[in-house]
């Protein structure tokens, strides 16, 4: 591959790109997301505000109740983020010196808590077509020291988790779920509440379900539902009574009230992104050096982020450069994630040497525009605009 070395390398190919002086497919930048609150979700807020009540009360519960029926959980726990959310799963479920085995490509949060509560994570490689995490890998590098599986949703599109639930049988597992990314997605008719030993939801402002902060936990057994309800507050049984050591983690009405206010219109907002995938998918699926992201087999994916693979040995650009010259048509676009977790400093001192899939990716991974106020012009401006860089950049 002959990579441009600046952006003012050209060639006869990109002199109709917007980068070097064409006119751009979109003369107004495409939004990335969508994150604004409506009325009805500021007034949810305010509600909550004249009552005098902040802390997690009514809002809260109303939002578990109604995502534990909306995911097939029996138990959700609301918390401050998917961060905690994630700590508090783990700390009920495996053991400092526990090794588990994690994605190698994912959100750092999915593994840095794993170590946080003392874990050895264990990196596992990633399918390449669905970013998702390898099953074969991971039932190889299952040892007697192995406890977990914790396994990430990655960009909405459930795990192959009958794989997952088989190997976790075979060999005694536990198996946690991070779904901060899949809201509403399914596997095989069921919500992912149904699956796992917990599951892990985040709602950070540019999730499909945004609070500003929060986090969700859902599981299905009552005994760990209620020790994550005790470590969720300080261990307190009744007040000023701690059963053991805990935290603060605890949601609030606030933020409870936007949940429940935006839970509101997720189902259709969730089904608009699955229509604006499909559009993706037929516009980019024929351009050369263009890779689409694939669903798991059985599952419903709910699209928190679109992300391409370019096929650099058909480019004479890098991804990096590919993205410059579609900022400048007029589409943003985003890496996630520019480094697999092995690779992560904070990390270096796990094994990190055998993830050749994850690692690759860091490389060619590209975000496009995705979410329920995406417009067919703008769709269309994107995939035009994908279209004219890979054409200009054809190796």
């Amino acid at each position: 591959m002959t990579s441009l070395s600046a952006p003012t390398a050209r060639s006869e190919k990109t002199k109709s790109l917007a980068l070097f002086g064409g006119t751009p497919v979109a003369s107004k930048p495409v939004p990335f997301m969508s994150t604004a609150l409506t009325p009805a979700d500021i007034d949810a807020c305010v509600g909550v505000l004249k009552t005098g009540m902040l802390r997690a009360n009514t809002k809260c519960a109303e939002l578990e109740e109604r995502w534990g029926k909306l995911t097939e959980a029996k138990h959700a726990m609301t918390c401050a983020n998917g961060t905690c959310a994630l700590q508090l799963a783990y700390e009920s479920l495996i053991s400092p010196g526990d090794e588990v085995l994690v994605p190698a490509w994912s959100y750092i949060a999915t593994v840095s808590m794993v170590v946080a509560r003392g874990g050895v994570p264990i990196f596992v490689d990633c399918d390449p077509d669905t970013f998702q995490i390898d099953v074969k890998d991971a039932a190889r590098k299952v040892t007697r020291g192995t406890t977990a599986i914790a396994a990430t949703h990655l960009y909405g599109c459930p795990v192959d988790i009958d794989g997952i639930q088989e190997l976790a049988e075979k060999h005694n597992l536990m198996v946690i779920y991070d779904a901060a990314q899949a809201h509403l997605a399914t596997y095989k008719g069921k919500g992912l509440g149904a699956f796992g030993d917990a599951v892990t939801y985040s709602m950070y402002a540019t999730k499909n379900l945004a609070t500003g902060e929060g986090g969700l936990i859902t599981c299905n057994d009552d005994g760990l539902a209620n020790d994550i309800k005790l470590l969720r507050s300080h261990g307190e049984t009744e007040k000023y009574l701690h059963e053991r050591v805990g935290y603060n983690y605890r949601m609030n009405d606030m933020a409870g009230a936007i949940g429940c206010s935006r839970l509101d219109r997720l189902a259709d907002q969730t089904n608009v992104r699955r229509a604006n995938a499909a559009k993706y998918d037929k516009l980019l699926g024929k351009i050369p050096g263009i890779k689409t992201p694939k669903t798991t087999a059985g599952a419903v994916a709910s699209f928190h982020l679109y992300t391409l693979q370019l096929d650099l040995a058909k480019l004479t650009c890098t991804r990096d450069e590919f993205s410059n010259a579609l900022k400048a048509e007029g589409v943003p676009s985003a890496t996630h994630y520019p480094r697999s977790l092995p690779k992560q400093p904070a990390l270096e001192e796990y094994d990190r040497d055998d993830c050749p899939v994850a690692d690759a990716m860091a490389a060619k991974v590209l975000s496009l525009p995705m979410h329920h106020d995406l417009s067919d012009e703008q769709i269309a401006q994107v995939a035009e605009a994908i279209a004219k860089v890979a054409a200009a950049y054809k190796a």
